[in-house]
């Protein structure tokens, strides 16, 4: 395969950690972590998912509420300061009030300038054994969208969007070059030595299937750490964040600790992709109605 292009390399980096219980803790572990990213060249640098708490969606209790803030709020505003100074893009996930009794599971893009450019609210909720999501958030009623930042034009959907093509080909039928997916995936313990080997293999080929699918870079961001004390067994978050380019190849890929990532992503790449493997050309537009049905009987 040729590679006529002129490189556009974009310095990609991933935060992944450990959280505390304390929210204040967190922020200034990821602030550390965008400084350190930074420091070794990032120009786009996204965060784990709810990277503020530990993963409260392990039970059900109403005192986690008090957890979530408005979205522009104090998060974005440190972030945004943060992202001036630095001249970087910022990708934080968090957990946003929009009013009284209404919640959403939110990612709030920031500008290299320090400008709030807008958010993504996580569109697919799930409702699993310790991920009752449905219990706190509301489906995001904002659409899968992209922005043209100061290193390209990216979109970003949220971990349990990972699981379906059709966010993130609407994502990237919106010029997306890159896809970020702040994350929050691990193990049941009691399950991990059966399935755990099956269920992360899963995770990453899910995604890199996207990337292929759509002639884009993959970004996902993981935490890590044992939590959850108060459910039966917590989970063991599997870090293993990376980034896969837009034939799938996985460039750069984390353990299962505190790590940052910095991963030059090829912008030319995706216009050489899309061309020789022409899949948005291809499509039949006129022949997928039924995608809009639940089930066609």
């Amino acid at each position: 395969m040729t590679n006529e292009r002129s490189p556009r390399k974009v310095p990609v980096g991933l935060v992944q950690m450990r959280c505390s219980t304390d929210p204040a803790d967190n922020l200034a572990r990821a602030v550390a972590g965008i400084r350190t990213a930074a420091g070794r060249g990032a120009k786009i640098i996204c965060l784990q998912e709810l990277f503020r708490s530990q993963y409260f969606c392990q039970t059900e209790d109403h005192a986690n509420f008090a957890l979530a803030e408005a979205i522009p709020g104090p998060s974005t505003e440190a972030l945004g300061k943060l992202a001036a100074e630095l001249d970087v893009v910022i990708i934080a996930s968090l957990f946003e009030k929009r009013a009284e009794g209404l919640y959403h599971n939110t990612a709030a893009v920031i500008d290299a300038n320090g400008r709030y450019l807008g958010k993504y609210r996580k569109m697919h909720i799930p409702d699993d054994p310790q991920y009752f999501e449905k219990f706190y958030f509301t489906p995001g009623d904002l659409g899968f969208r992209a922005w043209d930042t100061a290193y390209g034009r990216i979109g970003v959907l949220i971990c349990w969007d990972q699981w379906y093509p059709e966010g993130a080909r609407l994502t990237a039928l919106q010029g997306a070059q890159i896809l970020f997916y702040p994350t929050a995936i691990g193990w049941l313990p009691p399950e991990k030595t059966e399935y755990g080997v099956a269920q992360k293999d899963a995770w990453m080929t899910m995604q890199r299937s996207h990337a292929i699918a759509n002639g884009a870079f993959v970004v996902a961001a993981n935490r890590v750490g044992h939590e959850g004390a108060a459910a039966p067994g917590g989970i063991e978050f599997w870090g293993g964040s990376f980034v896969a380019d837009p034939y799938g190849n996985v460039l750069q890929r984390a353990g299962e600790s505190d790590e940052v990532l910095v991963v030059d992503c090829d912008l030319g790449l995706v216009d050489v992709a899309r061309t020789h493997w022409p899949f948005l050309r291809d499509r039949r537009i006129d022949a997928y109605a039924d995608l809009t049905r639940r089930y066609i009987d």
